[in-house]
């Protein structure tokens, strides 16, 4: 078996007096899409923030390919980590496909001579990077939208032009925060299919998300976070069912809902019963 391309071991992060993380830990395999979802301020996106260097955690460690993380945002996505934020931070005044050359950037080689004088370097690095750019906004189902500023997009080709942006960097590893909030069934399908395309290239997936149904319907494996704690993890059969996942969603304790359950079961049986009759 091959080692996990991520591995976050015990996890702590502590702010003053507030522990937002509680020793969690997350194992993300090679190709895998792993489903992060919890309640609101279960420290989801805390926890990005610790993968991706915006954070040091207080305890634990991140490693990605057996190496451990710098306390850098910049180094770790050189390293090979991109993501998406909650709320979209594009450039807006700039199109589209600047937007992802601004992601292109991080794995370009020119140096401030080559920048400052333009020569055929720099000018063969900008033209690779446009044409790079434009294969990932195509690949994103946005490649018309190249020449228009990304204010003037719409939301869900707002959203599809961040995923874009990250995948410039040739990221191992995508960390997505909530990336269909907002977007209706339509578009929230089109980023389910988007997300399995990124799958296929061999890009390992870290979802945030707390439409569970899409979580269920899309990833391999599932870890839910509450009160800054791994309540528990498995595929998403298994989370889907469990009794305290349910509790931390509903607000009720397992045995209370699993009564209602069975108590609606007796009602449906006994309807049935009727129509028989």
């Amino acid at each position: 078996m091959t080692a996990p391309i991520l591995r976050a071991q015990d996890v702590t992060m502590i702010f003053g007096g507030l522990t937002a993380l509680s020793a969690v830990s997350l194992t993300l395999d090679r190709g895998q899409i792993v489903g992060l979802i919890g309640p609101n301020g279960a420290g989801k996106t805390t926890f990005f923030n610790c993968l991706t260097g915006l954070y040091t955690p207080s305890k634990g460690q991140v490693l990605l390919d057996g190496k451990q993380l710098p306390s850098d945002p910049a180094q770790v996505t050189i390293a090979g980590i991109a993501r998406t934020f909650q709320n979209i931070r594009l450039f807006p005044n700039m199109t589209a496909l600047e937007n992802v050359m601004v992601g292109r950037h991080a794995r370009m080689k020119q140096g401030p001579i080559a920048t400052i004088f333009r020569g055929p370097r720099f000018r063969k690095g900008e033209a690779d990077a446009r044409k790079r750019a434009q294969e990932l906004l195509d690949f994103a189902g946005i490649g018309r939208t190249g020449d228009e500023l990304a204010r003037n997009l719409p939301y869900g080709d707002q959203r599809r032009l961040e995923i874009a942006r990250a995948l410039a960097t040739d990221p191992q590893v995508l960390l997505l925060d909530e990336p269909t909030a907002g977007m209706n069934p339509q578009e929230t399908e089109a980023t389910r299919q988007l997300i399995f395309k990124i799958r296929d290239l061999g890009i390992s997936v870290v979802v945030i998300e707390h439409d569970t149904k899409f979580i269920f319907g899309l990833c391999d494996h599932v870890s839910v976070l509450v009160q800054g704690k791994l309540l528990v993890e498995g595929p998403p059969e298994v989370v889907r069912a469990d009794p305290h996942v349910i509790e931390a969603y509903l607000g009720k304790p397992p045995e209370e809902v699993q009564a209602e359950v069975q108590h609606a079961a007796e009602l449906l049986g006994g309807h049935d019963k009727g129509v028989n009759q």
